[in-house]
């Protein structure tokens, strides 16, 4: 299977910043024209006190951007399920994928961030269970004609979605996260894999444990793509873009502190040596690697496109 390279997508900023539609515009764009395999947007309702962070609306910007472009696929990396009315959620994830023309690869979580579960009214520690039924509700309006369910306050009765998804019977569902248990379900449920951060070692680790649960599960484990993001920052050498990449994530970034993601995975050097490091990835066993430009700064990705993805091609 090719490895495809996707780029993530500047809507959500540090909290000295504003996103920027227009410059989302002309970067998705450009990423389409450079070949890109797909965009991806990140995923919260409410992050941070102090310094809180801007974020947009991960399915309101990428349905914006499907009306400005025509091939490239977008992805949600990830969406925070159990934060959603997961019928309202169907419809407007659904209607994203009508309106891309079937271009959407649905990234979905658990969540991770208690004060945003609060804030919706949603049991954090609940998070896991309502990840489950909310996957089960959104899954079956997309693929059953009619939908009689009932859990907890959500009644459906002979429910019926349309318009259905552009793919069918339904977009390819990516689920992220860590622990045995996530890794079992993305075995299970999922169509693949969406992790963050992670060392080629620590996602071989982890890919090799997804596989196992499919196989035990009786499920075919080529029928499973694994996906890693990785920030990225190519410069004159490596010691000129240690420090740089360092302070950008250590100051506007986070890792899973139950995880094995570090900011030591980033993707730093000159054009040989993040070549060198990619590789890894690829060997690896990663199907699709999610590029986080520098600072999303234009001139990398011209860089990546021309100068590290023919490379590894």
């Amino acid at each position: 299977m090719p490895v495809h390279f996707g780029l993530a997508i500047k809507n959500f900023v540090g909290p000295t910043e504003t996103p920027d539609i227009d410059e989302l515009y002309r970067y998705s764009a450009r990423a389409e024209a450079l070949g890109f395999e797909s965009l991806w947007a990140w995923d919260h309702v409410i992050l941070g006190v102090e310094p809180s962070f801007p974020i947009l609306d991960a399915v309101g910007t990428l349905t914006a951007i499907a009306a400005r472009t025509t091939t490239i696929k977008l992805g949600t990396g990830v969406l925070v399920l159990p934060l959603r009315n997961p019928t309202v959620a169907a419809k407007a994830i659904g209607t994203l994928d009508v309106i891309s023309k079937g271009r959407l690869i649905l990234g979905v979580a658990a969540g991770w961030y208690a004060r945003e579960f609060d804030a919706v009214g949603v049991p954090f520690k609940q998070r896991g269970r309502l990840f489950e039924r909310n996957f089960e509700i959104l899954t079956r309006l997309w693929t059953e004609d009619r939908v009689t369910l009932q859990a907890d306050e959500f009644n459906l009765r002979e429910a019926v979605m349309r318009p259905k998804t552009a793919q069918r019977p339904r977009p390819p569902i990516l689920i992220g996260g860590y622990v045995d248990a996530v890794l079992k379900r993305v075995a299970t449920k999922g169509d693949g894999w969406l992790t963050y951060f992670y060392t080629p070692e620590s996602y071989k680790k982890g890919w090799e444990k997804i596989l196992g649960f499919a196989r035990e599960a009786g499920r075919d484990p080529k029928a499973l793509t694994g996906t890693n993001q990785l920030a990225i920052l190519v410069g004159k050498s490596r010691a000129e873009t240690e420090e740089p990449m360092r302070k950008w994530l250590q100051t506007e970034w986070d890792v899973a502190a139950w995880s094995e993601s570090t900011i030591e995975h980033a993707i730093r050097g000159n054009v040989k040596e993040c070549v060198e490091q990619l590789r890894a990835h690829v060997a690896a066993g990663t199907h699709r690697i999610i590029l986080i430009p520098y600072r999303y700064q234009p001139e990398q990705v011209e860089i990546i496109a021309k100068e590290i993805l023919p490379a590894l091609r």
